[in-house]
């Protein structure tokens, strides 16, 4: 392999890791108040935390330049306020990525969470438990492989966002560009193809290991569950 290719591996790795760490504990919560909450619009929260798997990713993409872009409101903000750049930077690579593979982690927690015998955490609350102690003590324990599981989603969609993170950050060697979009930059050279297939193979061996260790970890979590 090339050192444009290490990059480009080295680079989805960053992303795709970021990208499933800081969308996580957001996940949780919202993953918590679509299973266990009522209030007016769950329908509404529902229908936009979805969104991005029924839209075009190039759609999505080019609401996050609108967005977080250095003219956009909220990206201006950050940029003036905190240092942190997203348009044409790494980290708006992991932002779009979070946001595509968002959908998947928080459906995989939600039906983890709905799974857990509500019985259960009656019993801590009647004990004096306040709702946070319960959710740490006897849901978030319970639902630890759903927790597993999609994060795993999240970082295999990640590993192979392409139409959100081409709008948003574009194609830029060394800074933004991913497996996929160097993929997709090959293909359209001569000579590019074994390139691309020596890339594409990467990527299945990648996501196929992420997919392994996964089902070993959960697998490990309930033996240990049992024979608690």
């Amino acid at each position: 392999m090339t050192a444009e290719e290490w990059t480009a591996v080295r680079l989805s790795l960053l992303i795709a890791t970021t990208a499933t760490i800081f969308s996580l504990p957001l996940g949780i919560a919202i993953a918590w108040l679509l299973a266990r909450g009522r209030f007016w619009g769950k329908s509404v929260l529902d229908t936009l935390v979805h969104l991005p798997l029924i839209m075009p990713p190039v759609v999505t993409g080019y609401l996050l330049l609108l967005s977080f872009g250095r003219r956009g409101p909220i990206g201006s903000f950050m940029a003036e306020e905190f240092g942190i750049v997203f348009s044409f930077r790494w980290t708006g690579a992991a932002l779009a990525c979070a946001v595509m593979g968002f959908p998947l982690m928080v459906r995989a927690i939600r039906l983890s969470i709905e799974a857990v015998d509500q019985r259960l955490e009656a019993a801590a609350g009647t004990l004096g438990a306040n709702r946070l102690w319960v959710f740490a003590t006897i849901t978030l324990p319970l639902c630890l492989p759903g927790i597993l599981a999609g994060a795993i989603l999240a970082f295999a969609k990640s590993m192979g966002e392409f139409g959100a993170t081409i709008t948003f950050v574009s194609n830029i060697p060394g800074e933004t560009q991913t497996l996929p979009t160097l993929i997709y930059a090959l293909t359209q050279v001569p000579g590019g193809d074994a390139a691309a297939m020596r890339l594409t193979l990467v990527s299945i061996a990648i996501s196929m290991l992420a997919l392994l260790g996964s089902e070993l970890l959960a697998k490990r979590i309930g033996a240990r569950r049992q024979t608690a």
